[in-house]
């Protein structure tokens, strides 16, 4: 199906671009959400009509787009989970969960908005891309961490998690007695055999 962009659509084209897309795209996205039209001679004559206005409120949302952008500078939030010793969450970070934390933390953000390509199941940093406008996006520092100590810990830069799993250099060592019974330790000697 022939549709007319009636704003930029990632990977797709610009404002008034005439594309090629499949028949379920264009009816269960493109034509719901409003961004796009058939692509007939009616519609052509009602968009070139129109041309001006549209790419002028384009024009102004990705103003205050870039204008709430400036908020975003440096933005990060952390989400204390429980996980495994391995790292492995219980449970994932959800698109959801990313726009509780940033609301709570002043932020103006939809849940359209977050592009999160995968969940989050694992402790550590992520780079999270929030599209504000279709031409203006930010990246948010996520910090997954299982307390507020590990957040700061992994925040400064360190992996938790080979930090977790150091090599134990205490100097301690047990005997080892090569003729020993499988399982006896360095203490329990097995008596002499007695002729």
């Amino acid at each position: 199906m022939d549709v007319i962009l009636l704003e930029r659509v990632e990977k797709l084209g610009a404002i008034g671009d005439v594309v090629k897309v499949k028949d379920g795209f264009a009816r269960n996205f493109l034509l719901p959400r409003k961004k796009a039209l058939r692509a007939n001679e009616a519609n052509r004559k009602v968009f070139e009509s129109n041309r001006a206005r549209i790419e002028a409120d384009n024009a102004s949302r990705r103003a205050d787009a870039e204008k709430d952008a400036g908020s975003f500078k440096d933005a990060s939030v952390t989400l204390i989970r429980q996980a495994s010793n391995t790292g492995q969450l219980y449970g994932s970070v959800a698109v959801r969960d990313l726009v509780e934390a940033l609301v709570a933390a002043k932020h103006k953000v939809g849940k359209a908005q977050v592009v999160l390509d995968k969940p989050i199941k694992a402790i550590g940093l992520y780079n999270v891309k929030v599209a504000l406008h279709p031409e203006v996006a930010v990246t948010v520092k996520v910090n997954v961490a299982r307390s507020p100590e590990e957040a700061e810990m992994q925040a400064s830069g360190v992996d938790v998690m080979s930090a977790m799993f150091e090599k134990d250099d205490a100097g301690f060592t047990e005997d080892y007695d090569p003729n020993a019974e499988p399982g006896a330790t360095a203490e329990v000697q097995s008596a002499p055999a007695q002729n």
